[in-house]
């Protein structure tokens, strides 16, 4: 399997280059040059495969420079019950992602039923740990592998630094420099990341927004001489890694929500940077029987723009708003170029001409080219949220099913009410536990969110972190005085 760049002007690459090196060197991102096709019978086989099993099977068909026994080992180290052990009470504390339904829906095939899809019972209570520990593991076996070391910078608006630190922390031949919105994250996250001790982990928070953040990691990742003198590595949704990591819970959601193979599903996913409901959409792209993609936004809609009006317009840091689902407060979404690339028809000269628009201030409009027409075809619907809906939604979840949500989630389950079908299932995949925003939910409920065994004093813990303004030289500076030559 070859990977080739969103922008044409990079050679393609094997999966293990592409792992280590983020963007690449034409400021693209990578993409298979196929996604494999699933048939009936590859359902039929993996529907009651175990998590890592199912894993491995998908992943294989992505990845043929790491042999099959060696994939198939890190899958299994990756994906067992004691890293995935933070189930909600009453969840099935043996499966990586329990399916809980809300409304059962109209018969055994649970027509009109309504489920969340657990994904944050890993070490950090995010998505993000799903596909990171993958990461962090593969990034330790292809280093030791080569005898290499890699520095990875990253930017988080609140879930992938702690995902990515607690994947990294402890791996020999592996930095982690985390770039953060500085006051911008809630209490509890600001201390999973900051309060880790480990020699390889640095946290850095920016004087700006999220996407200031991210900005700075594409622009040390285009400086090409930087970044290879200094071993640059990423594990931002820019990387493909993590992706195709996430494609496999869309599979297992699937088959938690389904009775038969001819069954279709709704997915429902808060989507801020458009790298969880890209995987699903590569998960639809390779057979996989979504109906609807349902992409959930908050006050910052971009995307909800993008699929209600065919326009697609990032605002500026000042425009981008603060709100109490503050992971998605994110108003350039980076994997966003990856699913236009397949809307244009893969063609990398319209994916440079529209990215030229975007990277010099402006937007691109899609209406009155063949490429709106085309949009309808790949299944997504979309809708945004306020903090007065998230607040209703986190009250009537409460009060109807006895769970409490956490923020994002919240508006994946408002955009989902929007689009609900009675002959369908819909299924919103579960961002983080409510714990994490727990200033939110007190709000909303007037009482404390449910914690894990463990985190009971995380934010009395020691923090360290550095402050920085929103300027790229001072961050490369950091990063010069903190590797290891």
């Amino acid at each position: 399997m070859r990977y080739l760049s969103t922008r044409g002007r990079a050679p393609d690459q094997q999966f293990c280059d592409i792992l280590l090196g983020g963007l690449a060197p034409d400021g693209g991102l990578y993409l298979p040059e196929t996604y494999p096709k699933v048939s009936a019978a590859d359902l039929a086989a993996w529907r009651t495969l175990s998590y890592a099993d199912l894993a491995f099977e998908i992943l294989s068909r992505f990845i043929d420079d790491i042999p099959a026994a060696d994939l198939r080992a890190i899958c299994q180290k990756t994906y067992t019950p004691a890293v995935y052990c933070n189930t909600r009470a009453g969840s099935d504390a043996t499966a990586i992602t329990p399916v809980t339904w809300l409304e059962a829906g109209n018969g055994p095939n649970h027509q009109g039923g309504l489920a969340l899809l657990e994904l944050s019972n890993g070490p950090t209570l995010a998505f993000k740990d799903m596909a990171m520990q993958l990461l962090g593991n593969l990034f330790e076996y292809v280093l030791d592998k080569r005898g290499e070391q890699t520095n990875i910078l990253g930017a988080t608006s609140g879930d992938t630094g702690s995902a990515a630190e607690y994947a990294m922390r402890g791996k020999h031949g592996v930095r982690v420099f985390m770039l953060s919105p500085h006051g911008r994250m809630s209490a509890f996250q600001r201390a999973q990341m900051y309060s880790l001790q480990d020699d390889n982990i640095f946290n850095i928070a920016v004087k700006g927004m999220f996407d200031d953040a991210q900005d700075i990691v594409k622009a040390v990742s285009n400086d090409h001489a930087f970044k290879a003198k200094y071993k640059i590595g990423a594990v931002n949704s820019i990387n493909w890694g993590r992706v195709v990591a996430q494609i496999v819970y869309y599979f297992a959601g699937y088959f938690g929500a389904t009775a038969s193979n001819e069954q279709q599903v709704d997915m429902a996913v808060p989507s801020g940077n458009f790298g969880n409901i890209c995987a699903g959409h590569i998960a639809r792209m390779m057979g996989l029987p979504i109906r609807q993609l349902i992409c959930a936004t908050n006050e910052n809609d971009v995307l909800d723009e993008f699929f209600r009006t065919g326009v697609y317009r990032p605002r500026s840091s000042a425009e981008t708003h603060v709100t109490s689902s503050p992971s998605m407060d994110i108003s350039k979404a980076s994997n966003f170029e990856r699913f236009v690339f397949d809307l244009v028809g893969r063609d990398p000269a319209v994916v440079c001409q529209l990215w030229q628009q975007v990277e010099s201030g402006g937007s691109f409009d899609l209406n009155d080219t063949p490429y709106r027409d085309a949009l309808a075809g790949f299944g997504f619907v979309s809708g945004s949220s306020s903090h007065a809906d998230r607040l209703g939604t986190i009250r009537a979840t409460k009060k109807a099913y006895g769970i409490v949500v956490d923020t994002h989630t919240a508006d994946g389950l408002k955009v989902a009410a929007a689009h609900r079908d009675a002959a369908v299932p819909v299924l919103v995949l579960e961002t983080a536990q409510a714990v994490k925003f727990e200033e939110t939910i007190r709000e909303a409920l007037n009482e404390e969110p449910p914690r894990p065994e463990g985190f009971a004093h995380l934010e009395s813990l020691p923090q360290r972190c550095e402050v920085m303004a929103v300027d790229v030289d001072v961050i490369k500076d950091f990063i010069r005085a903190h590797v290891v030559d």
